[in-house]
């Protein structure tokens, strides 16, 4: 039985894809260039005060709604041009949720490392990065436990917090390929693709990852087409990602994911 779903659908997210890169085939990045200029909105998911839903709002995006709706989008089929709805939602759900099953404020996938591995699990994302790169980071997870007061569903819930501490425990231990930023090339890496999911890792303590984009080349450069929270709204980065990486002291590298259809 589906949950109830908040519908927050705008033309954006129904509109037909239209090709706007060189390749027309590339269905992952052109759906995320459809997001160009939308509003960054932190804590759009979080407008519920009780039972957990099925958020859909391609109005407003932060880093990780961004990806997810791009990704959703270009797992669905098309009707008559447009994203079939019905099949956006679903897909939606199984990129959003644990096994796309809703079951409160915990079985959504709060860290990257339980994301990654839902996608993976379920056969819609392949992690590139484990064939590439040979470099792996272990998995130590504790922020949200450790900062409850920035979370809306945890700062007066107890029972969540014990619930967040053992997916931080079953996640943590856990290691996963990556790239060291010193390694990130400004013209990126050969197999390193347009639309791949760059999600960004981090020295931040209790924490894997802390930013998320899509992989864009640009005039030969290695760039990122992201929802940003200095810019407020998705851009494409006017510096190559590997700048960006050595610009801060927190970003220590890149997962590189893909998506499978």
């Amino acid at each position: 039985m589906k949950t109830m779903t908040t519908l927050l659908l705008s033309a954006l997210c129904v509109a037909t894809v239209n090709a706007q890169t060189e390749d027309k085939s590339n269905v992952m990045l052109n759906n995320g260039i459809s997001f160009l200029n939308i509003p960054y909105v932190a804590h759009t998911l979080e407008v519920n005060d009780g039972t957990e839903e099925l958020i859909i709002n391609c109005d407003e995006v932060d880093c990780t709604t961004f990806v997810e709706y791009a990704l959703a989008m270009s797992l669905s089929s098309t009707e008559d041009g447009q994203v079939a709805e019905g099949e956006f939602a679903d897909n939606l759900q199984k990129i959003r949720y644990r096994d796309g099953k809703i079951n409160g404020y915990i079985s959504r996938l709060h860290y990257n490392t339980d994301w990654a591995n839902n996608g993976i699990r379920q056969g819609f994302l392949e992690d590139v990065a484990a064939t590439y790169s040979p470099y792996t980071r272990r998995v130590s997870l504790s922020y949200m436990s450790s900062h409850p007061e920035q979370y809306k569903h945890l700062s007066n819930s107890p029972e969540n917090v014990a619930k967040i501490k053992e997916i931080e425990s079953s996640l943590s231990g856990q290691e996963f390929h990556f790239v060291p930023e010193e390694l990130v090339k400004f013209n990126g890496l050969p197999w390193i693709k347009n639309g791949d999911i760059i999600a960004i890792t981090t020295n931040t303590p209790g924490l894997d990852v802390t930013h998320m984009g899509i992989a864009f080349y640009v005039d030969d450069k290695l760039c990122l087409l992201h929802a940003s929270s200095k810019d407020k709204k998705v851009v494409v980065s006017k510096v190559a990602l590997g700048q960006m990486l050595k610009s801060n002291d927190n970003w220590t590298g890149i997962r590189v994911l893909r998506m499978k259809k």
